[in-house]
């Protein structure tokens, strides 16, 4: 052994070399060293090469010869990162197998996760919170080692990641922040999950532990789900008007509505590409490798100084006419970061055409610089952007964190198939019979409407057969879209699923608004409160005082009452009273899905869905 590398070795690597080095003049190109390490059988991780490049490179001549490729092969072997190189050798690169188990795995299952994937979120993670005080213990992360999952450890940084992507879901007041302990960071955790699962992630066979213990593979599916909810909540039509500049011809404006936003990702980027008189992209993987789609598209997106708080940037478009896709990429990423934009991909990302990292890169250059206009002038029915209500958002988001497929974006277009309905059938432990009930997904567009039509029949009489009240509704209005009937059976489907947390209880007896009412008033009783409630609708809930002492009397001590307001309240003492009461709720361990609003204005609905869940946690069964 020569220096940590033995003859064998040094023929192998001078073999690797010279397949790479097809020319024979001693050099490969820096851009071609990932194809090397590969070649040694030593695949190496897009973000180490990238390392290798900056640190090694100082002339910027982009050539490696043979005695520098030993050199570092060498510093890898001798050196602690080789632990981490070791990891990627004969598997796929960029990927890293974890072996483990989960709920639903068994002994020696592999998971994987991209290592890419972790480098970007890392970096987005270090950039959003980097101001943040309570971060401070945490950040930055260095994206090349395994700090990330390790910061998961104690919840803080998963509660902040929740409020970056929907803002104000966690009370602040409730993450425990100093002074950590086993119990208080067990609660930390609890919170984050419940309110992920509050706004839309698919939290299922994902627990407190799992989390604490740093699991890659269900860390990074967790975070890409929070990342991307906040990307996409201003990719909606009633949040961003302007995005009606994307009709195409005889395209109305609920035409539009219907799409999801990976859709209207991709429209807005071809609506782009075609004022630059470039050819339409159909994907944001395979379509974008040679990143000439993205330069233009950045091209057209930089602002013009039209604007007084927006001074003029200009692309440089000088690294179009670069041959190598790497070095291409690489040029196009420098004009992203001239508009603040590099985020999510590195020039690797782009040539293999990693999809989830450049629809987050694409996402992100949407949200700050659409570069659309509103259209004047044109027959548009502004009148149906009014906007998702509260209700809806909160049965959205309960139906996507069940994990259904597809993704609801849209309650109403999204349900005319019944495919989701029937799925959630499932979920509250009634049979579908798939194979000769259900037209399954994809629908041919031949027959289409019948097809649909006959699902929405199919769900209105599985509702049926499980005594759901139905009177006057049919499958063609959950086909229409009709809302308020849609509404009708998707709340039934969410009381049903909340109520079988209570199932079995008393011996057998059925659990209704008088039996939790009952439970609710001998808890509070019995834990000296004082406070009690006479049904859902009772008006004393809007100062959420009783579910906050229903809270206490479930964990003793867990309500800091010098939070609280009390006396003569005023609407915004009762809001901020109801944003603690349901953090504290998901802080306990009740999967709670209504918003403090619902408790502030006393939606019966809601309201016994906050309930329900509190007596199950009472009950330790959820």
């Amino acid at each position: 052994m020569a220096g940590g590398i033995s003859k064998e070795e040094l023929e192998d690597l001078r073999e690797a070399f010279g397949k790479v080095d097809l020319d024979s003049n001693g050099f490969v190109s820096f851009s071609e060293l990932q194809d090397l390490f590969k070649e040694a059988n030593r695949p190496m991780p897009g973000y180490k090469v990238r390392e290798i490049i900056q640190r090694l490179d100082r002339n910027d001549d982009g050539l490696l010869s043979f005695e520098e490729f030993v050199s570092i092969f060498r510093e890898l072997k001798d050196s602690e990162i080789a632990k981490s190189f070791r990891k990627a050798i004969n598997r796929k690169e960029g990927i890293l197998a974890i072996g483990g188990t989960s709920e639903q795995s068994s002994e020696g299952t592999q998971h994987s996760f991209s290592e890419e994937e972790r480098f970007a979120f890392v970096n987005w993670i270090n950039s959003a919170l980097e101001k943040d005080p309570d971060c401070k213990h945490l950040l930055p992360m260095d994206p090349n080692t395994e700090s990330l999952f390790q910061a998961m450890g104690d919840g803080v940084l998963l509660c902040k990641m929740v409020n970056l992507s929907v803002p104000d879901t966690i009370d602040e007041r409730t993450i425990n922040k100093k002074k950590l302990t086993m119990f208080t960071t067990q609660e930390n955790l609890n919170l984050a999950l419940n309110s992920a699962s509050a706004i839309g992630c698919h939290v299922v066979n994902i627990g407190a532990l799992d989390l604490k213990e740093g699991k890659p593979h269900l860390v990074m599916g967790l975070l890409w789900q929070i990342i991307k909810i906040g990307l996409f909540a201003d990719i909606e039509l009633s949040r961003n008007e302007a995005l009606a500049a994307l009709l195409l011809d005889g395209e109305t404006l609920e035409d539009l509505m219907k799409l999801s936003p990976e859709e209207l990702l991709l429209r807005w980027a071809n609506f782009h590409l075609e004022n630059a008189g470039r050819p339409k992209i159909t994907n944001f993987s395979s379509d974008i490798k040679d990143s000439r789609a993205y330069f233009h598209l950045l091209n057209q997106i930089s602002p013009k100084g039209t604007e007084e708080d927006q001074p003029r940037i200009d692309i440089s478009m000088a690294g179009f006419a670069e041959k190598d896709d790497q070095r291409r990429a690489e040029a196009m990423l420098q004009q992203a970061d001239r508009l603040g934009c590099r985020q999510f991909v590195t020039p690797t990302d782009v040539v293999s055409g990693n999809p989830k990292l450049n629809l987050a890169f694409v996402a992100n250059l949407f949200n700050k610089y659409p570069a659309l206009t509103k259209p004047e002038g044109e027959d548009i029915d502004w009148g149906l952007l009014e906007g998702e209500t509260r209700e809806e958002r909160t049965f959205r988001n309960w139906m996507n964190s069940l994990g259904v497929s597809p993704n609801v974006n849209h309650l109403y277009s999204d349900l005319q198939d019944a495919l989701v309905i029937l799925q959630l059938y499932e979920k509250i432990k009634v049979p579908v019979d798939w194979n000769t009930k259900v037209n399954k997904a994809p629908i041919p567009k031949i027959g289409s409407t019948m097809k649909k039509l006959e699902n929405c029949n199919y769900a209105v009489f599985l509702g049926k057969s499980v005594n759901f009240s139905l009177v006057g509704i049919g499958g063609e209005d959950l086909f229409d879209g009709n809302p308020t009937l849609t509404l009708a059976v998707v709340w039934q489907l969410m009381r049903r699923y909340t109520l079988n947390i209570l199932e079995d209880l008393g011996d057998g007896e059925k659990a209704n608004d008088s039996v939790i009412v009952q439970w609710v008033n001998k808890t509070l009783a019995e834990a000296g409160k004082t406070s009690k409630i006479t049904s859902f609708k009772d008006k004393g809930i809007s100062s959420s005082m009783v579910v906050l002492d229903l809270i206490d009397s479930i964990q003793p001590g867990s309500i800091q009452y010098d939070l609280v307001k009390s006396g003569s309240l005023s609407e915004d003492d009762k809001l901020d009273n109801a944003k603690y009461a349901i953090s504290m709720a998901r802080k306990i361990g009740a999967r709670v899905y209504a918003l403090p609003e619902d408790l502030t204005e006393v939606k019966p609905k809601m309201v016994m869905t906050v309930f329900v869940c509190l007596m199950g946690r009472g009950l330790k069964r959820v």
